[in-house]
C-alpha cells in the first residue's frame, strides 16, 4: 500500500484530482436522491459547508473521516462514493484502499478494504449505521481495535469483530505499523 500522503487543499496531482472529482460527482448525488441541500449535509455530516462544497467540486481530497461522516449522515455505506475496486483514501494515520464492495438482492453491502495504520496511530470512528458490523484481520503489526471501552488487542493472523453502530477505534501498537484487512457488513432494510 502507498504511503501516506499529506492532504493538499490546494493543488491536486493529476490522478488524485480524477479521483477527487469522481468522488465529488458520487457524494452529490447521493446527496440528491436523499434530497438534501448542501447546508443540510453539511449540518447533518457536521462537516463545513464550504468544505463540501469543495469536495462535490472535486477541488478537495477528502479524507477517510470526512467520508464517513457523510456516508452516516445519509445512511450509506462508505463503498458508496468510492470510485471501484483499489480507491484509496486516507485520514491523518490511517488510510483505507477499497478491494471489493457488493449489494446482495436482500440489500445487505459488504466492503473489504485493505487498512493501514502509521505506528502509533489512533483513529476514532463515529457510530455507523444500526447492525453495522465490523471484521478485521491483522496481517502485520498488533492493534488495539473495536468499540470504546470494548477494545480487543489483536496481532498477526488474529481477528477482531464487532458490532460498529458506537463509536469504535483502531490504534497501532509496539510503535510499528499495522496492516489488515477490514470487512465492513451493513445490513439491508429488514435483513438485520
Amino acid at each position: 500500500m502507498p504511503s501516506f500522503h499529506k492532504q493538499n487543499h490546494t493543488r491536486l496531482a493529476p490522478m488524485e484530482a480524477e479521483l477527487a472529482a469522481a468522488i465529488g460527482a458520487r457524494v452529490r448525488l447521493a446527496r440528491q436522491q436523499a434530497g438534501l441541500s448542501l447546508s443540510a449535509l453539511a449540518a447533518r455530516a457536521g462537516v463545513g459547508k464550504g468544505s463540501l462544497s469543495e469536495l462535490e467540486n472535486g477541488t478537495r481530497n477528502p479524507t477517510l473521516s470526512t467520508l464517513y461522516a457523510l456516508a452516516d449522515a445519509l445512511d450509506a455505506p462508505l463503498a458508496t462514493f468510492l470510485v471501484a475496486p483499489g480507491s484509496f483514501v486516507a485520514s491523518p494515520g490511517i488510510a483505507a484502499r477499497l478491494l471489493d464492495a457488493r449489494r446482495h438482492d436482500d440489500g445487505t453491502t459488504v466492503e473489504v478494504y485493505l487498512l493501514s495504520l502509521e505506528p502509533a496511530a489512533a483513529h476514532r470512528s463515529g457510530a455507523h449505521g444500526p447492525g453495522v458490523t465490523e471484521h478485521l484481520l491483522i496481517t502485520h503489526g498488533r492493534a488495539r481495535v473495536g468499540a470504546l471501552g470494548r477494545e480487543q488487542t489483536v496481532g498477526v493472523g488474529e481477528t477482531a469483530a464487532w458490532v460498529s453502530d458506537v463509536e469504535h477505534g483502531y490504534e497501532a501498537l509496539d510503535d510499528a505499523p499495522v496492516e489488515a484487512v477490514l470487512t465492513i457488513r451493513s445490513p439491508g432494510a429488514g435483513s438485520e
